[in-house]
């Protein structure tokens, strides 16, 4: 049988290969998008996804989340958790349908309130069917799903951009299509229709459920803010084609995000599976410290290279977005740190904590947003404000995550690394005197620091697979 660091690992190589080949596809058709839009259509894409994305948790109740969870308790009833999350996104979806005149009464969103619904509902629905299928064990079939929502996604892209040139419309469109038809592929294939038992539904069970979930609400909401809000603040305050830059800005950083995102999906099964291991403390320890050594090196790699990745992915006229990456980049480690640490609320079921701290991390963004964006830094003042933002609900949680699950964070490395990271970024984006000498020595000094871990993990699985 396979130790709990051998299952992790097996685990996130399987949702690597699916998730990152899909994602990569996705980042590499970012030169294909910015060819076909403008910079303010671009932008108005993005506006569009994103408030789809702050509309999801309200219109789910942040179901998906608890039907995850409570999928992987042996004494829950599969049906009985998949079928709550199913009808709770229907009526979710019914309740929304009245939205969407007031989201037509909008500049940016007229004319797109139902693609806006419809992009909203069918990403539900997906959502709770692949995360019950992640509850169940079912890596492979996750993984392999994901690489074909993401391929009609781009078949689509091709025939409505492309063919028929169809602009905002066909961009947004392919997503909701994909949705769809991906679902009902996993309703039939996987058959989910067997989970759908009415019957099993009891008044105690969905109360259950949703104390659970309805705190993610907000905190879905939060993280949003934190995430998004600054492309709708940059937007107001600068301009369309800013934030069009900004846009772009944000794909590279979402690398990152994307690679602790796969090993999160992982380390969550494990967490809450093997949470009653005599040695969990010691688990979470050693995994919090080649987990944060990774992010470190690939962060800053991500900095030092940031002109030439934006020069190889898009247009020419997008080049200046290479500006805003640093930041980001130093930012997004802190956004997978603070992702990690949520994990033990998961653990705990201690979910109204997840909302408070992500409150505060979003209205630190907020005002940071509103002092810093309109000075002559612009998004860089918005890059800022995201990174405080993760900064301090990291140490936030942090020090309150020790009340459930204690174990060594290495604080010193942490500080170390963090020093180094936001000094690179600085050089980056000042461009100061051998600032290319600078971006050598850092990435030389991360790895140092943080290469011991990664190599001292891979040894131990090596042996363990040995005996």
């Amino acid at each position: 049988m396979k130790n709990k660091y051998q299952r992790l690992i097996s685990n996130t190589a399987i949702l690597g290969i699916g998730t990152f080949s899909s994602k990569l596809l996705v980042f590499f058709m970012v030169g294909f998008y910015t060819a076909c839009l403008s910079k303010a259509e671009y932008g108005i894409a993005d506006i569009i996804t994103q408030t789809a994305n702050l509309l999801i948790p309200l219109l789910s109740l942040g179901i998906a989340e608890a039907v995850f969870r409570f999928a992987l308790d042996r004494d829950e009833d599969p049906a009985r958790v998949f079928t709550t999350g199913l009808l709770t996104v229907i009526g979710g979806g019914a309740v929304f349908l009245f939205v969407v005149p007031l989201l037509n009464q909008f500049d940016f969103f007229h004319g797109y309130g139902f693609m806006i619904w419809a992009y909203t509902f069918f990403s539900c629905l997906h959502t709770v069917a692949i995360q019950f299928m992640r509850a169940r064990g079912r890596m492979k079939q996750f993984a392999g799903y994901g690489i074909l929502s993401t391929a009609v996604t781009i078949v689509l892209n091709l025939i409505f951009l492309l063919g028929f040139d169809m602009g905002i419309t066909g961009y947004v469109l392919s997503i909701i299509l994909s949705d769809l038809l991906v679902t009902v592929l996993l309703f039939f294939t996987e058959s989910l229709w067997k989970f759908v038992r009415v019957s099993t539904l009891t008044r105690h069970h969905f109360a259950r459920m949703l104390r659970f979930a309805i705190p993610m609400i907000p905190t879905t909401i939060f993280w949003w803010i934190t995430n998004a809000a600054d492309r709708f603040m940059v937007l107001g305050m600068i301009g369309e084609a800013a934030n069009g830059l900004y846009a772009v800005a944000y794909k590279l950083p979402s690398l990152l995000i994307l690679f602790s995102g796969i090993f999160i999906e992982a380390w969550q099964f494990s967490a809450v599976r093997d949470r009653q291991d005599t040695d969990h403390s010691q688990f979470f320890e050693t995994v919090f410290d080649s987990f944060q050594a990774l992010m470190f090196i690939a962060g800053c790699a991500l900095t030092a290279f940031s002109k030439i990745a934006v020069d190889i992915m898009a247009a020419k006229e997008f080049y200046p977005a290479w500006q805003y990456i640093p930041v980001l980049s130093v930012a997004t480690i802190f956004s997978s740190l603070v992702t990690f640490m949520g994990s033990v609320y998961l653990v705990e079921k201690k979910s109204v904590l997840s909302f408070i701290t992500s409150m505060i991390g979003a209205a630190i963004n907020i005002v940071l947003n509103f002092l810093l964006i309109p000075t002559p830094l612009g998004p860089n003042g918005a890059a800022i404000a995201t990174f405080a933002s993760y900064f301090i609900v990291f140490i936030i949680r942090a020090i309150n995550g020790q009340r459930y699950i204690r174990f060594h964070m290495h604080p010193a490395k942490l500080i170390v690394n963090t020093l180094i990271a936001g000094s690179q970024a600085f050089c980056m984006v000042a461009e100061t005197p051998g600032w290319i000498a600078v971006q050598i020595i850092a990435l030389c000094l991360i790895f140092t620091l943080n290469a011991r871990p990664i190599i001292a993990g891979i040894l131990q699985v090596l042996r363990r697979r040995a005996k």
